[in-house]
């Protein structure tokens, strides 16, 4: 199985406010679907998240009451993003179903905790895609927390044992810098955790998930001997449909893990 994450510069324009990028999202189902592998989809919350996630600080846990509206409004925003992204699938000819991480996980400290995963297990041996999103959850000691689409692709690809991870963003991989602030910067064809620590980068969107360098540590986190993690460009028409067919592709692959 393949595990591949629709990054939310990808399905929507982060600067403005819950726009959903329906054409891109399109073509992009369709490259999942012609791939005929196997393989389970997580997405990004973009503009229908991050924006009164950031406002409102959501990522830092229960504070007030002022907070307790935009919870609601972040997960219903959500939710729509996700059935979005589903209706196109469908549409694609893919079956799949949107499943909140809510309602299968909580979180404790920041950390997601994945104690219940039987729901999402039994409907891909039925053959539905289930696809999870980042999204407000609860948290046992912060009251609640910012799931990022990164952390469910850390959990998911273990208790799927999948082959290879692909993350699906607006960039062309790594990069030694930002490369829409920093001409100079070199893109990274293959990335190790010496190569991390090297690198001092910061995203070009305000990300309140982590940004480009929680991003490397996850996939550092995910890649190991036998499973490589992918940064590839999804607005590049077909780089994703060539990179599912084998074919060489500008990217990044994450490799050796964090030890």
């Amino acid at each position: 199985m393949i595990i591949i994450k629709l990054g939310g510069s990808v399905i929507t324009d982060k600067s403005q406010y819950r726009k959903f990028n329906r054409e891109r999202v399109s073509d992009l189902c369709r490259q999942i679907k012609d791939s005929g592998l196997d393989v389970l989809v997580v997405h990004g919350a973009g503009s229908f998240g991050h924006v009164l996630a950031k406002q409102y600080g959501l990522q830092n846990g229960f504070s007030s009451e002022g907070q307790i509206m935009a919870a609601a409004q972040v997960q219903y925003d959500t939710r729509d993003l996700s059935q979005m992204v589903v209706r196109e699938m469908i549409d694609a000819g893919i079956p799949a179903v949107s499943v909140a991480p809510g309602s299968c996980f909580v979180m404790d400290g920041g950390r997601l905790m994945a104690n219940d995963t039987e729901a999402i297990e039994r409907l891909c041996r039925l053959g539905i895609m289930p696809v999870t999103f980042g999204d407000v959850v609860t948290d046992r000691s912060k009251g609640f927390g910012i799931c990022s689409g990164d952390q469910l692709m850390e959990v998911l690809a273990d208790l799927f044992d999948v082959k290879k991870a692909i993350f699906v963003s607006d960039i062309d991989g790594l990069y030694t810098a930002d490369p829409k602030k920093d001409k100079k910067a070199r893109l990274l064809g293959c990335v190790d955790l010496e190569t991390l620590q090297k690198i001092k980068s910061e995203s070009s969107v305000d990300d309140v998930t982590g940004g480009v360098v929680s991003k490397m540590e996850a996939m550092l986190r995910m890649s190991t001997e036998d499973r490589d993690c992918i940064l590839v460009n999804g607005t590049v028409d077909g780089r994703l449909g060539a990179l599912l067919r084998g074919e060489t592709v500008t990217c990044t692959i994450a490799r050796g893990g964090m030890k």
